[in-house]
């Protein structure tokens, strides 16, 4: 009997010293995120569906890598490379990751998993771009061969390659929005729909114009974020883009991230027909003019914008959150929060100081007066912090509930909400160190980082 159980502590002991102990768990899940691993904008960069959580990110040579996590058996699969993208390859661009191709992700009613990717406007070699301009890359749409399988993949020639801010959604029939802007900064944003789960796409339809200025030395352009509302709607913030020509006299650092003002408006998936917050229909698709009278939320003046993000609540009044501040080119220190703003049936309520730290993420609204930010941002220390923010009185003001991951000389990109997701895991986000070429990607949900064996997240070492 002694000697059994002294054979058992020794088999145990060098199980644990070669390695191979399962106990042995990290928070991440892979560390062979590339660039900006995720965004807020591609979306949604995972699915809920059946017991699993399926997850894409921007891996090595920009490619789409794709993951699932099984929440009962607590088993991973992957990370697998869903497709090739062009962009990443290119030797002369060694030094310069895009980052505009990260994979957006949906599952189809019949259980095939598609990935959006790769695209930053496309080039001349792609065609003509009749609704915009050229930049780098191609969009592809890659599909599993196999439903609910992750391990293969079959690229599809059906969507326009001149895409970028892939936005993907299913409907309750079944049918898929894709949502691009078709070509680099000079384009109209636009949609592509299916409803044989992705085998074909209509062609694209633009609702969001890009023009010429006659006032400025500049072109129209846009940011929108795209999600589902109500039934069969679909609701839109977004942000206006003055996408100034090269050296102009108006700013002598030419063309610049500048954004201005928040807008709102949603889209009838069954009717075909857009209107503001009114209920008021608008003609599309939109320019700045109609855009300025019928939809907008906010003017934001001098102060910059970045990255709105909705959700309704429960009776269908939307709820945004943009980030806003000054122009970075003057004033490269000035705090740039995240404020919150909400539709009472009436008009615009702004929570310009709502205690919202600096930084992005997205939003979700349990009540009208229970509303959660989910955030990456630095904390009182300085440290990289990725968070929770709750409101109980209708975004007036938010206190951080929870705190997920926190580092030093770091600090983290976040996506948006998984769709459907567990409350186990909500969304993703990559890990940015100075100096590191690949970045660990992390599954955070209520309850933390969801974790896997160590051995397996390495990737980079198989």
């Amino acid at each position: 009997m002694k000697f059994t159980l002294l054979l058992l502590i020794t088999l145990i002991s060098t199980y644990t010293l070669n390695g191979q102990n399962n106990s042995e768990q990290t928070d991440y899940f892979a560390d062979n995120g590339f660039g900006n691993a995720v965004a807020v904008v591609q979306h949604p960069v995972g699915v809920y569906h059946n017991g699993v959580t399926y997850v894409c990110y921007q891996g090595p040579l920009e490619d789409p890598y794709v993951v699932s996590y099984h929440h009962k058996t607590g088993e991973w699969k992957g990370p697998y490379k869903a497709g090739v993208s062009e962009m990443g390859k290119d030797q002369s661009r060694k030094n310069k990751i895009d980052n505009h191709g990260k994979p957006s992700m949906i599952i189809d009613n019949a259980g095939f998993i598609h990935i959006t990717f790769g695209g930053h406007g496309g080039m001349k070699k792609h065609g003509e771009n009749t609704l915009g301009n050229y930049h780098y890359g191609k969009n592809l749409h890659a599909v599993s061969k196999k439903p609910l399988d992750i391990s293969s993949w079959e690229t599809l020639d059906n969507i326009s390659p001149f895409g970028t801010y892939n936005q993907l959604i299913k409907m309750d029939n079944g049918a898929i929005y894709l949502f691009y802007r078709h070509g680099a900064h000079r384009s109209d944003w636009v949609y592509q729909v299916s409803e044989d789960n992705g085998r074909t796409f209509t062609t694209p339809i633009s609702f969001l114009k890009h023009k010429r200025r006659t006032d400025a030395a500049a072109v129209d352009s846009w940011y929108p974020y795209i999600t589902r509302g109500k039934k069969d709607e679909l609701i839109v913030v977004f942000d206006y883009h003055v996408c100034r020509d090269v050296k102009n006299a108006e700013d002598k650092r030419g063309h610049i991230g500048e954004r201005h003002n928040i807008y709102y408006m949603n889209f009838d998936t069954n009717t075909g027909k857009w209107k503001n917050v009114f209920g008021e229909s608008l003609k599309m698709p939109l320019t700045k003019e109609i855009a300025d009278s019928k939809t907008m939320i906010t003017n934001t003046n001098t102060n910059w914008t970045f990255q709105g993000v909705i959700d309704l609540d429960p009776n269908g009044s939307p709820h945004v959150c943009m980030t806003i501040g000054a122009d970075i080119g003057e004033k490269k220190s000035a705090p740039k929060h995240m404020q919150h703003f909400r539709w009472d049936g009436e008009q615009w309520k702004q929570h310009k100081n709502s205690g919202l730290p600096i930084g992005k993420g997205d939003l979700k609204v349990k009540s009208k007066n229970n509303v959660s930010v989910y955030m990456e941002s630095t904390n009182e220390l300085g440290d990289a912090e990725v968070s929770r923010w709750d409101s109980f009185n209708a975004g007036e003001t938010f206190n951080k509930a929870n705190v997920f991951l926190s580092q030093q000389k770091s600090s983290y990109n976040i996506s948006s909400l998984i769709d459907n997701a567990h409350p186990n895991a909500r969304f993703v986000v990559a890990e940015k160190k100075s100096g590191s070429e690949y970045k660990k990607i992390y599954l955070l949900g209520d309850n933390g980082p969801v974790k896997r064996n160590k051995k397996d997240a390495h990737i980079l070492e198989k």
